[in-house]
């Protein structure tokens, strides 16, 4: 029976598999290999992943994102009140003082726990491993950042129970990543040898971890690992779309942050703009139709610039 490899991020998941000598990244519905961490209400039904993130902006309050930093904490701690600032839906504080997402399904109101929320997308990328290898998928390992406290492995571990799944580890994000990039070298030194130094940085979503690892041929040691929870694309996705919320308030005289809508769509295409840049040096450009007050609007940005 596999076993499949989760990576959890606060953004989007993938799933992979040990197959034919190698790892397999498996692909969704939609012949997509990242899997958006978003799940949606309706009155109908409840719908995840990639299905889920392409109806956000017309079902904002019900559509949530953003749980896995929610994981194993209470309301009251500083970093949950700061995540709230980058939630559309209603985060509340439950009686016993842990978190609650608010959403309405099925024409009721419901409040369910990050880890319910964590195991709802669990069991889906359960469904879509299973449809690719054919097979029952039972046992599992999940990366989780190398900060994670051990409230919050526990909560991620009662999501993958919830989910029905057996997780076999919980998989540090540095060990994965280090082993990714030394399992199939060829021209590691030699046990004997000394070691080579690699530094890797990884900036996902919203989070930093850099780290510092030793390699030989058939072992591995991470020497140095710093990280900072609180840094990620995101931030960098925030200071654009700050700069054409101004431009876009001089020119076209709007206040998208007044906008939740306006402003998620614009985020969308701050994002967009960012990867575009990193492989072009020219000026690139964003256009985004009846933004707010029926008005269309159109931007543009020099690699310089955003530099």
């Amino acid at each position: 029976m596999s076993v499949i490899g989760i990576d959890f991020g606060n953004d989007s998941c993938y799933v992979a598999v040990a197959k034919g000598g190698g790892i397999e990244t498996l692909v969704n519905d939609y012949s997509l290999r990242a899997t958006p961490t978003c799940i949606a209400f309706s009155p109908k039904n409840r719908i995840l992943g990639v299905a889920a993130k392409s109806q956000q902006i017309t079902n904002i309050k019900n559509t949530i994102f953003g749980f896995k930093r929610l994981l194993g904490r209470v309301y009251d701690d500083p970093l949950v009140q700061e995540e709230i600032k980058y939630l559309p839906f209603p985060v509340i504080r439950k009686e016993n003082g842990l978190i609650g997402i608010q959403v309405n399904y099925l024409n009721e109101t419901h409040v369910f726990t990050p880890e319910q929320c964590t195991a709802m997308l669990l069991t889906k990328l359960r469904e879509t491993a299973s449809v690719a290898l054919q097979a029952p998928i039972n046992d599992c390992v999940v990366s989780v950042p190398s900060y994670f406290t051990n409230a919050e492995r526990i909560a991620l571990l009662n999501a993958t129970e919830i989910a029905g799944l057996h997780c076999l580890r919980l998989f540090n994000e540095t060990t994965a990543t280090a082993l990714a990039y030394g399992i199939y070298k060829q021209d590691l030194p030699n046990v004997d040898e000394p070691p080579r130094n690699v530094v890797f940085v990884d900036m996902g979503h919203s989070a930093l971890q850099v780290f510092v690892c030793a390699f030989n041929r058939g072992k591995l040691q991470i020497i140095s690992c710093e990280n900072d929870p609180n840094i990620g694309g995101r931030n960098i996705d925030c200071i654009l779309a700050d700069y054409f919320c101004e431009d876009f308030r001089k020119r076209y005289s709007i206040n998208i942050k007044s906008n939740a809508k306006a402003y998620l769509r614009l985020l969308s295409e701050v994002e967009k703009l960012k990867k575009n840049m990193s492989v072009n040096n020219t000026s690139l450009c964003i256009g985004i139709e009846c933004l707010m007050d029926d008005k269309d609007v159109n931007g543009s940005m020099k690699r310089d610039d955003m530099e």
